[in-house]
């Protein structure tokens, strides 16, 4: 066919009944698309179709499908798009009968000029009157994308908050949302400054609110909270009025019956920056409060006004917080903390709200509530007293990491008004720390934290406690136990409070040397390793007190600590361990390090290749990305034959590519038309499934991994989500919503302190989450929004630290083979004997054994009791036998084995009475038990 593309449109026989006086057909327009999107159609063809297009522009009575032909032209081929461009205005269609036909016309300059900047001034000569004529039209199904794209067409400001505000009166609730919306980006750009137009903007949103449609009554509260905010920029005088006024307003729709309109009025009270404090109390409280009657300062409301205004915000966060919705529970509990800013008296009252948020059954909704109580201690607003401190210490052994790691987080900055209270809580994180062993450098750095705040407190602790801190026997340190090194981060961490002259034995920092490598891990986001060295140096030799000044914003780089390290002769400054006389050798484990780097640093030359093949596939170029990942695999296995590093850096990183092999499939159908492969919906279906599950699988069995690498994983967790949500054809949109949505908020979870800076695709899936919601259902998506945040999307180059540690299983059934069959009595338990060792798996995780009649969907689960294990977390080893009640009435069958462990995630849940509750993640590969009956 290409052979005959150079005279498609003059003698071509594919198109044989081109004339130069009739109109295409619909089976011709077909046939010179193809010739469009071709890269291999010649250029003297493309010319040829230009002209043949723009001439079927005059004969076509309907020529929408020819303006999308002309709009995939210009696109296709930048170098004609000012032909294209001449061509639609000369024809008049802008002005033709057909509004339709004038949109689409409007539509392709825009995008013309759009892509070619020069064309910019011409489409901002359109006429005024000719878009406000289209928007008048009777055409009611163009109107909302006439006012949507307003701003493309360069109208004057001033006509457009004319025209927007009438449409606001339009019968159509589609129309109206519209230009509800168009309002808000009036408002934005700031270049309406008439007072009376401001506030008639405002008092028209006022009375939209109470519309019958839930859109519209959203889309009023954005306006009503853009024009009150642009109402408090410009009357200074009135600007505590107009806070208030809006502020009531809104706290009149926290009670609507529409989830939407509910969640998009809690995040408007927390943008507005200044409210009264009577008011602020009032929303924690149902009952109009006494003196807010008496000061009648509900937006300085008459009397008349003031039961109405006084009903409206009583309670509203009460309201919102014990909402049906999580994500109704969830945006209330963030307004709630901006505004907790504004008073502190407020804030107290609010945290006895907030200690009940925290056995929400939801994990978004609990994050969110410990974000606010942290937001609340930044600025010194929370008050911990005795009635919330069980509550919150509750929440440090949560079986969930996510809900420990955001307590401890609040402790850093809390404020703990006795020696009781911080005593309760010393004590839970060392009990902490037994349970959680890993989250030891957490629990350090938190205890660092706040020993550094309660120096008094540390000074009383550490005098009942220092006898735990001695050498236990032949002058020789407890190196097991974790508690002495809890211990000993707290007493190092006074000297640095106004506590200056506190009684801590210069001793113990000496015994702080022997764990220096494990404090100054803990402690690397506050204090380098050699200036934790000097510190530690300094206050053993000193006998108090410990006047240091200390520049933690450095991260206690050598040098800053003003005494300097004494000197041996040699020039070197020694440093002795409490129980050797001689200086300390780590030959071993050194050597051991360097050869871990080594191979981290092979491997991250391997990942680097890996990223290099982005481009390509975006250029559709995926075969020649698919070679470079074999050629990636095959390094990879040269570099594991022989290598003494971590098996699960080598698992780790061969999971990886397997992934952005199938990432790389899937990709291929969010590309041009040409580059989708003929298998169709059902291969994207199946590929997106088996990419959801490697990295579900890739996320939860490796423990140890540095922010930037979860960060990386649950990036590509959400292109998967979103690939999913570009095409109309995959099901289950709500399930992917709610996916994306507990993702996105683990993501900002780990971005939230700052020290790594989100993606462009990240920022662009947060705001398009926002705006779309867990609510939808799938009709309602618009899959083009989900491809333009996909166009964003660049793979980064994952860079590993090393020190990971692999999640798996080994499952062996002694003395069974084919010819060896367990014999079993049909219609009873029979026990299968299993010798199981699990590796690096936690004490909390919930494992089980999934038995399955093979060739059937006949299956099991016995939950493995953690207590039944022995040895440490790293291995433990149990001969367990597995009861299984489902025989058959068969003379033999086989069993598939396998031992899997819960992924606690939010998003998922199988909601059985019996067996797992969560997605399942497998660590070993199953086993076939083959079973014979008893003759």
């Amino acid at each position: 066919m290409e052979a005959h593309a150079p005279g498609a449109c003059d003698r071509s026989p594919n198109l044989p009944s081109i004339s130069p006086g009739e109109p295409l057909s619909t089976e011709t327009l077909a046939s010179l698309r193809s010739l469009i999107i071709n890269p291999s159609t010649p250029a003297v063809a493309i010319s040829s179709l230009t002209e043949t297009l723009t001439r079927s522009l005059q004969l076509s009575r309907d020529p929408h499908r020819t303006l999308k032909l002309l709009s995939d032209l210009a696109a296709q081929h930048p170098h004609l798009s000012g032909l294209v461009f001449d061509s639609v205005r000369s024809n008049s269609l802008l002005s033709t009968e057909s509004t339709r036909v004038a949109a689409e016309s409007l539509d392709l300059l825009a995008s013309i000029s759009e892509r070619n900047r020069s064309l910019t001034p011409a489409i901002e000569e359109i006429d005024d009157r000719l878009f406000a004529s289209l928007c008048f039209s009777p055409a009611p199904a163009t109107r909302p994308w006439l006012i949507r794209n307003a701003g493309r067409f360069g109208v004057q400001p001033y006509l457009l908050s004319s025209m927007f505000l009438g449409f606001t009166k339009d019968p159509y609730p589609d129309v109206r949302r519209a230009a509800l919306d168009g309002l808000v980006g009036l408002s934005e750009s700031g270049v309406i400054d008439d007072g009376d137009m401001i506030r008639g903007c405002y008092f028209r949103a006022s009375e939209l609110l109470n519309d019958m449609e839930d859109g519209v009554r959203a889309a009023a509260i954005r306006v009503v909270l853009a024009w009150g905010l642009t109402l408090m920029a410009c009357d200074s005088e009135a600007k505590a009025y107009w806070s208030d006024e809006v502020f009531v307003k809104i706290c009149s729709m926290v009670r609507d019956m529409s989830m939407e309109v509910r969640i998009e009025a809690f995040h408007a009270l927390g943008k507005i920056g200044m409210v009264s404090q009577d008011i602020l109390l009032q929303t924690l409280s149902k009952k109009v409060l006494v003196t807010t009657k008496e000061k009648k300062s509900l937006a300085q409301c008459s009397d008349e006004q003031l039961e109405v205004s006084g009903s409206s915000v009583a309670g509203a966060f009460m309201h919102g917080l014990e909402d049906e919705f999580h994500e109704v529970r969830k945006a209330a509990c963030h307004s709630l903390g901006t505004l907790t800013i504004l008073s502190s008296k407020f804030s107290g009252e609010a945290l006895n709200l907030l200690m009940d948020v925290l056995n929400d059954d939801s994990m978004l909704v609990q994050l969110q509530a410990f974000e606010t109580m942290h937001q609340m201690a930044t600025f010194g607003h929370l008050k911990v007293q005795e009635k919330h401190i069980h509550m919150f210490l509750g929440t440090l052994v949560d079986r969930n990491t996510l809900t420990r790691s955001a307590a401890r987080k609040i402790l850093k900055l809390a404020n703990l008004p006795n020696l009781k209270l911080f005593r309760s809580t010393i004590d839970t994180l060392l009990d902490n720390l037994e349970m959680c062993p890993q989250d030891e450098a957490d629990i350090l750095n938190v205890l660092f934290h706040i020993g550094r705040n309660h120096g008094k407190f540390v000074v009383r602790i550490i005098e009942e406690v220092s006898q735990q801190m001695e050498p236990v026997s032949n002058g020789k340190l407890g190196f097991d136990n974790v508690r002495v090194v809890a211990l000993l981060v707290l007493a190092i961490s006074a000297p640095l409070s106004q506590e200056r002259n506190c009684g801590i034995p210069a001793s113990i920092f000496s015994y702080a040397v022997t764990y220096l490598g494990r404090i100054s891990h803990a402690l690397s986001d506050i204090i380098h390793q050699d200036g934790l060295l000097n510190y530690l140096s300094q206050c053993s030799r000193s006998p108090g007190p410990y006047d240091i000044e200390f520049d933690f914003r450095l991260r206690g780089l050598p040098g800053l600590i003003a005494m300097p390290l004494p000197q041996k002769q040699g020039g070197t400054s020694e440093i002795l361990s409490p129980t050797v006389k001689e200086p300390r050798v780590a030959g071993t484990a050194l050597v051991e390090h360097s050869l871990d780097v080594q191979v981290t640093k092979s491997i991250n030359v391997v990942l680097e290749k890996v990223k290099d093949i982005w481009p390509f596939v975006q250029a559709g170029y995926t075969t020649e990305g698919l070679r470079t990942l074999r050629s990636c695999r095959e390094e990879l296995a040269t570099l594991t034959s022989g290598s003494v590093a971590s098996s699960a850096t080598f698992a780790f990183t061969t999971q990886y590519i397997k992934i952005m092999k199938l990432l790389v499939k899937a990709w291929v159908y969010i590309l041009p038309s040409r580059h989708i492969p003929s298998s169709g919906m059902g291969d994207l279906d199946f590929v997106l499934g088996k990419l959801d599950v490697r990295l579900s699988e890739l996320k939860s069995t490796y423990i140890r991994l540095s922010k930037e690498e979860e960060l990386h994983i649950l990036e590509l967790m959400l292109v998967t989500c979103m690939l999913k949500l570009s095409k109309i054809e995959i099901c289950c949109h709500l399930g992917t919503l709610r996916k994306l949505s507990c993702t996105m908020a683990h993501a900002e979870y780990l971005l939230q302190d700052g020290t790594v800076e989100p993606s462009r695709f990240m920022i662009e899936v947060r705001n398009l989450s926002s705006e779309v919601g867990t609510s939808l259902n799938g009709s309602s998506c618009n899959p083009s929004l989900f491809r333009r945040a996909l166009e964003s999307f660049s793979l980064k180059q994952l860079v590993l630290c090393g020190g990971l540690k692999h999640i798996k299983a080994g499952l062996e059934i002694p003395d069974n083979d084919y010819g060896h069959p367990l014999r079993f009595v049909a219609g009873l338990p029979v026990g299968i004997p299993c010798h199981i060792t699990l590796h690096n798996v936690l004490v909390e995780s919930r494992i089980w054994l999934k038995m399955t009649v093979s060739g059937t969907d006949d299956t099991q689960f016995v939950y493995l009791d953690s207590t039944l294990f022995g040895g440490c977390d790293d291995c433990r080893i149990v001969d367990f036998t597995a009861p299984f009640y489902k025989t058959p009435k068969a003379f033999s069958f086989t069993v598939s084995v396998c031992i899997c462990m819960e992924y606690l995630s939010e998003d998922v849940s199988f909601l059985k009475r019996c067996g797992p509750r969560h997605e399942l993640t497998y660590l070993c590969r199953e086993k076939e038990v083959f079973l014979s009956m008893v003759k």
